[in-house]
């Protein structure tokens, strides 16, 4: 969650949503995230919108606190029931992220996922995952986790290599994350994410092959592996603007991604999206895939964004104005925007065609067609499933999934 918000036309105080925004939304499902704004330190690349207690000190006051965090969420999901009005959905899928979401109590992530199941319900075989730093977990919070109805976890790893790890600002030690996976099945948590991190200064093909080897030894049905991004304004961003940590360069991305397909599909992994592999259709992150897929949700906390039916909106990014807005009855949001249908068009090709099934063929207007034909000439496209009428990456074209849908939308 990037820590900067766009700009849109202004929110109605009570949060209602334009009519056709639930026209056919029976035939959608229906997602939560909440957005825990809250970290022990901050990591030295991340862009996040998040808060340390030292950026909070006298910003917020008593409403920034954590300690009744779990309330001002459970009120904004009240709020989403009053908004959606006699909408008969349960909710598909709850992702928990941040921030730290960890840092808050057991017992307050339960809290959490218990508004959400009092006022809409949820599915069953409903998918409920929270993100989780390795040092802030231990067996018995996770066993009060998995009895309060989360059945996924996602441990941010990055790395086994202790130098990489200290150039991210990871406070973790290496080997404390593929002990947590061990900790969260005996837990009985039925599926584990490790989230990992490539071209980090100072990182070798080694390092990474390490990281590589070391989560999949913890035995997760799903990993992540995503390429560093240095966002301006980190700390990280400024080290390597003062000559103290050396840049990694776009080849190396892109062989460490090789190493990545190379290492994960020989142990079994399958790639489903382009930075995501699972083990099986079942340990695919589901609540992802509404995202990629265009489906509904709702956002709640700080900063969090929401979409439902080509309606997006997004809230305020301070704890502090979150907690106040939703103390005096208002919506938190802070503004919103209308998709039009070519919005909505482009969205779709910028999403799906990062996954494994591709996008149809009959979304791309003509020079998107000729551009299409042309990455197909070029061994970006699949040629099978381009017979079929869709645009699938081969394992180059992932490479350059970017530069590949850039033309598919022109």
């Amino acid at each position: 969650m990037p820590s900067v918000l766009p700009d849109g036309e202004t929110v109605p105080e009570d949060g209602a949503l334009p009519p056709h925004a639930l026209e056919g939304a029976g035939e959608r499902p229906l997602g939560f995230y909440l957005h825990v704004p809250y970290c022990a330190t901050r990591c030295g690349y991340c862009d996040f919108n998040t808060y340390t207690a030292s950026e909070l000190r006298g910003t917020g006051g008593v409403l920034a606190s954590r300690d009744n965090y779990a309330d001002q969420v459970a009120e904004e999901v009240r709020l989403a029931r009053k908004v959606l009005g006699d909408d008969p959905r349960p909710v598909r899928t709850v992702f928990v992220g941040g921030g730290t979401p960890t840092l808050l109590a057991a017992g307050d992530l339960v809290r959490m996922l218990g508004a959400i199941r009092d006022e809409f319900g949820l599915a069953d075989g409903a998918e409920v995952t929270t993100e989780a730093n390795p040092e802030s977990v231990d067996p018995a919070y996770l066993a009060e986790l998995r009895a309060g109805g989360f059945n996924r976890i996602s441990f941010g790893m990055q790395s086994a290599r202790q130098h990489v790890l200290k150039v991210l600002d990871r406070t973790h030690t290496p080997g404390r994350p593929e002990a947590c996976v061990a900790e969260a099945r005996a837990a009985g948590f039925d599926h584990v994410n490790l989230d990992l991190i490539y071209g980090t200064p100072g990182e070798s093909d080694d390092d990474w092959r390490a990281s590589l080897d070391a989560a999949i030894g913890a035995g997760p049905d799903h990993v992540s592996a995503y390429a560093l991004i240095v966002e301006e304004g980190t700390q990280l961003a400024r080290r390597i603007r003062r000559g103290e940590v050396p840049m990694t360069d776009d080849d190396v991305h892109a062989d460490r991604y090789l190493i990545t397909e190379e290492v994960l599909s020989g142990a079994g992994f399958e790639w489903y999206e382009v930075s995501n592999w699972a083990t099986s259709e079942a340990g695919r992150c589901l609540h992802n895939e509404l995202y990629w897929r265009g489906a509904d949700w709702w956002g709640a906390g700080p900063g969090a964004h929401s979409h439902v039916g080509g309606v997006r909106w997004w809230n305020v990014k301070h704890p502090g104005a979150y907690a106040a807005a939703l103390a005096a009855g208002r919506t938190p949001g802070a503004g919103r925007e209308l998709l039009s249908e070519e919005d909505r068009r482009v969205e779709r090709i910028l999403l799906e065609l990062r996954l494994r099934d591709g996008c149809p063929l009959d979304l791309l207007r003509p020079a998107g067609l000729a551009a299409a034909g042309k990455a197909l000439a070029d061994g970006l496209l699949d040629p099978v499933p381009y017979g079929a009428g869709r645009a699938v990456l081969t394992l180059r074209g992932r490479l350059l999934a970017d530069a590949v849908v850039r033309d598919l939308v022109d």
